[in-house]
């Protein structure tokens, strides 16, 4: 199993690259930022950094949206960092949350963001593509590699990330959901002709060590309140006992009442108040070393590739030195 560092690029960059360098240290191979131009900064330039103070750590976002860039803006800034450091980017994309509704937008519909998983890596990797309706490639491409992995919950976001993505990214760790969802996704694949176990599984969700539960579930509620976003717009969608979508995912927003993205994937965010512990010890990982080792061979049992640690709460660096130093020895590569 691969290990990844997910944080959120908050000021200053330089503090980001630092615990990223520490992750590389620890075992961690992938380093993920979140994407959301106005709460954060710029997270390709940041990546440039990442890069240049690591050795072979691969980067991207967790995720990125095909609607706050123009497509080829997006090819041209992954091959430009493959061009400089080797082919170490993953393009992590979905439908968009913090970064579109913050701007006032909606979040793009699925046909958009499934054209735009072509034309992104078609154009990354030197091939030509059509950009509204326009047949265009950047012509200095050579060799480059973009895989693309694509955030998804409901049934149709499955279906497409089998269709077309190169890995399936699922923002829980709940083991009963991600043997559904990953099945959803490899059905899919097989559907389409693919082989469905060439798609990369990211799992990826808050872990925190320590015996203290209290503390940890008060420090990673906030996860429950950002999974919730994409949770609510499954139940607009499909209603509340919809057999499309497991009641084990959607039942705990029935108290939810709105969402303040001043407080986005922060600990203490008070949006998430309506988030019981049953979820934050399903969603997350919690406990000592031994607790984390445990539910992560049941993941891998299922076909997880990769966990991502998202890694915003009070005990950062402890986090990452005690994953490298017990969590993956026991199942890294």
């Amino acid at each position: 199993m691969d290990f990844g560092l997910v944080l959120q690029t908050d000021p200053p960059a330089s503090a980001v690259v630092g615990l990223m360098r520490r992750a590389e240290r620890n075992g961690f191979r992938y380093g993920w930022t979140f994407d959301s131009a106005v709460l954060w900064q710029e997270p390709f330039v940041v990546y440039s950094q990442i890069l240049e103070h690591t050795r072979e750590m691969h980067v991207g976002p967790m995720v990125t949206n095909p609607g706050t860039r123009a497509w080829e803006v997006t090819a041209s800034a992954f091959a430009t960092l493959n061009d400089m450091f080797g082919n170490r980017t993953v393009c992590g994309i979905g439908r968009g949350d913090s970064a579109m509704r913050v701007a006032g937008r909606r979040p793009d519909t699925l046909a958009r963001l499934g054209e735009a998983i072509d034309v992104i890596r078609d154009l990354a990797e030197g091939r030509e593509a059509v950009v509204d309706g326009n047949p265009i490639r950047i012509p200095w491409v050579r060799d480059g590699r973009l895989p693309v992995w694509m955030a998804a919950y409901g049934p149709k976001a499955l279906a497409l990330a089998g269709q077309k993505a190169d890995g399936f990214i699922l923002q829980l760790a709940d083991p009963y959901l991600t043997e559904w969802m990953v099945r959803a996704v490899r059905e899919a694949a097989a559907d389409a002709g693919r082989d469905p176990e060439a798609i990369t599984i990211c799992v990826a969700a808050p872990a925190y060590v320590g015996d203290d539960l209290g503390h940890a579930r008060d420090q990673c509620r906030w996860f429950g309140g950002m999974v919730g976003n994409h949770v609510a717009d499954l139940v607009s969608r499909y209603g509340e006992h919809s057999a499309m979508v497991p009641e084990a995912l959607t039942a705990y927003i029935k108290e939810r009442q709105g969402y303040d993205y001043s407080h986005h994937g922060r600990a203490g965010n008070p949006s998430t108040d309506f988030v019981p512990d049953e979820i934050v010890d399903r969603f997350c990982l919690l406990g000592p070393p031994s607790a984390h080792i445990e539910r992560l061979r049941a993941l891998r049992e299922l076909g997880v590739d990769q966990f991502a640690v998202y890694n915003m709460h009070d005990a950062q660096e402890a986090t990452i030195d005690a994953y490298g130093e017990e969590v993956i020895p026991a199942l890294g590569r």
